[in-house]
């Protein structure tokens, strides 16, 4: 497959082929979902915590005696019936994160650009540099480039020109090649890469990974 690299003014500058081997079949498409939930997983904090009788404080002494006060039988204030008391099965501080391998992770990215690029998602673009960090000037190239949805613009390095520049653009996100992810891939309506940053990922998608 070839792209075509076009510049900030939506002028075609030539042709980029692709260098990684494209999924056309169903493969793949476990990976993607293993490694999405995975992603998901492990932006959740797992820090709720409720208190169980054991950790509610206060006296051990029983309320009232067992018998003859008409009441029912109560053995601790604690106790998960009364108002202040522990919560039974409540949630306690844990881990959500998943384990998905270096294969599976890759496969998965691979699977989703290949899905992107079929789907005539994906521009490249020579570079992008502006010449100040104005919000104006990065929405007018989003709007020459004909991008009105939600966008990811992906660089092979740090820009903070570029940072300070989209940072208030809503719907529009800017991150470097080396940290891009299969959800990245598949949250956004568009994907811009410049042509370094393309080359960068197609290396990592290229890379032998060890046992």
């Amino acid at each position: 497959m070839k792209l075509s690299i076009k510049d900030t003014k939506g002028n075609a500058t030539g042709e980029l082929e692709v260098r990684f081997e494209l999924i056309e079949n169903g493969r793949g498409t476990q990976a993607v979902h293993d490694t999405v939930v995975a992603l998901r997983a492990a932006q959740r904090s797992g820090t709720a915590c409720t208190k169980t009788m054991g950790d509610v404080n206060g006296t051990g002494k029983k309320p009232w005696r067992q018998k003859g006060t008409g009441r029912a039988r109560a053995g601790s204030f604690a106790s998960p019936l009364w108002r202040g008391g522990g919560v039974v099965f409540g949630p306690k501080p844990r881990d959500f994160s998943k384990k998905v391998n270096k294969r599976v992770r890759q496969l998965a990215l691979r699977k989703a650009l290949s899905e992107r690029l079929k789907a005539a998602d994906v521009v490249v673009l020579e570079e992008l540099k502006l010449s100040a960090p104005k919000t104006r000037e990065f929405v007018g190239v989003m709007g020459t480039l004909g991008l009105d949805g939600t966008t990811l613009f992906v660089v092979a390095a740090p820009d903070a020109l570029l940072e300070r520049a989209a940072r208030n653009v809503v719907g529009v996100a800017l991150m470097t090649s080396d940290s891009i992810n299969t959800y990245d891939v598949l949250k956004y309506d568009k994907l811009v890469f410049t042509r370094a940053a393309f080359e960068q990922v197609e290396a990592r998608l290229n890379k032998k990974i060890q046992h």
